[in-house]
């Protein structure tokens, strides 16, 4: 790839304002082996940011679909004692994690999805103390994207290879606020804050329901945790260090009761999932638990992955996001979950980030007791709509408009 000026700008608004390295700190970059050019940019960045040491995890989609096809069984269930101390370590040591997630979106199709279960439950219940660390932000991490061929052409089908990864690229810098002439930062540093007075004004009203309808079908309760609070935008390390975990982001989050969803609830959009798609899909809950599961494209998919473990057939997650979000607005399916999810309203099933008060100082039982899910997975899918109605409930029962015709009612 060309690393023009928006390319530099872009690797520069992860490393200063994504991650927020801080001098004399280890950066963890995981990229596939396609986005060398710009993995290269980004540690070039991150040692002028003075950073200590770049250590880079590569990945290979190719070699893990043969691995996934071809490899003993037995190797799903295990994973090398050296991979895990090696994250588990460094996580323990306070490095920073950036992530580069560019795939083809069919990259695993044909893979059993029971090599795939089995080998994310190993890799979970081996990376424990990684996986705590960074779902209660008590680390720096980023997650950001860069275009490959088959994902280009599977957003932009109508174009030739060079120009959908062209068109791609244009729209990544459209939705993280990156362009020739304007300073990325500061456009985040704004984007930022209104994220925050948003994600404070919920938080205040402290609703115990949330009551989701719209015309394809969704009707669903959620209930919220006592002492629950929203989030979004900037996180703060366990040493105070501004970070957004997530570029780009228009989201505002928090954690469900584990066992207060009832209803059924209709996907908005495809789902990435397991390196593969799942469309045209919906759940019924019953107590928080999905209890039925519906797909015209992935139902084998979506089987095996909330069967992952005890807490993957539950939500972890409630998203807010607008339906004339920026990224709404651009008309593009990306087919890749970090940009999709912040074109609509999503939820997730699985693992909860610990979004009551006092919440990351808690233990994982503790957590549980005030009514927080627990997973190794972490899956959002999209469920917004240019009519979806969201109700909030108050614990005196006051109901107030939270979402009418897609957006923010207030």
């Amino acid at each position: 790839m060309k690393i023009d000026k928006r390319a530099d700008k872009y690797a520069e608004l992860i490393i200063k304002s994504g991650i927020n390295l801080q001098p004399g700190q280890t950066l963890v970059l995981s990229s596939p082996v396609d986005a060398a050019p710009f993995a290269r940019v980004c540690a070039q960045k991150a040692y002028e940011a003075g950073c200590r040491e770049v250590i880079m995890r590569w990945s290979d989609e190719a070699i893990s679909k043969e691995t996934y096809l071809h490899a003993d069984n037995e190797i799903f269930d295990t994973v090398r004692p050296w991979k895990a101390d090696m994250l588990n370590t460094l996580a323990q040591e306070g490095a920073a994690f950036v992530t580069i997630y560019s795939q083809d979106p069919e990259a695993l199709s044909g893979v059993d999805p029971d090599r795939i279960r089995r080998s994310a439950l190993a890799s979970g219940k081996a990376l424990e103390t990684y996986r705590e660390l960074q779902m209660t932000d008590s680390v720096q991490w980023c997650l950001f994207s860069v275009p490959n061929p088959a994902w280009a052409k599977k957003v932009f089908p109508e174009v030739d290879e060079t120009e959908a990864v062209s068109k791609l690229w244009d729209a990544i810098y459209a939705t993280v606020r990156v362009s020739e002439f304007n300073d990325p930062i500061e456009e985040w540093r704004i984007h930022n804050e209104n994220l925050r007075t948003r994600k404070e004004k919920l938080t205040g009203y402290n609703f115990k329901y949330l009551k989701y309808k719209n015309s394809l079908g969704t009707d669903l309760t959620i209930e919220l945790p006592e002492g629950h609070y929203w989030d979004g935008g900037r996180s703060h390390s366990a040493k105070g260090v501004p970070f957004n975990a997530n570029v780009p982001t228009e989201e505002i989050f928090t954690a469900p009761k584990r066992d207060g969803t009832n209803g059924i609830v209709y996907a908005a959009k495809p789902l990435v999932i397991n390196g593969d798609i799942a469309e045209n899909f919906h759940f019924v809950f019953k107590d928080g638990k999905i209890v039925e599961i519906h797909a015209q494209r992935g139902q084998e998919l979506l089987e095996s992955a909330i069967a992952t473990d005890e807490g993957s057939s539950y939500l972890g997650e409630v998203a807010l996001v607008p339906y004339d979000s920026p990224i709404s607005k651009s008309g593009i399916l990306f087919y890749n979950t970090l940009f999709d999810e912040n074109a609509a309203c999503h939820l997730a099933f699985g693992d909860s980030y610990p979004c009551v008060h006092g919440g990351a100082q808690m233990t994982k039982e503790q957590r549980r007791a005030v009514g927080l899910n627990d997973s190794i997975m972490h899956e959002d899918f999209m469920i917004g709509t240019p009519d979806l109605s969201i109700t909030g409930i108050t614990h005196d029962g006051k109901e107030i408009p939270v979402f009418i015709d897609g957006n923010f009612a207030f």
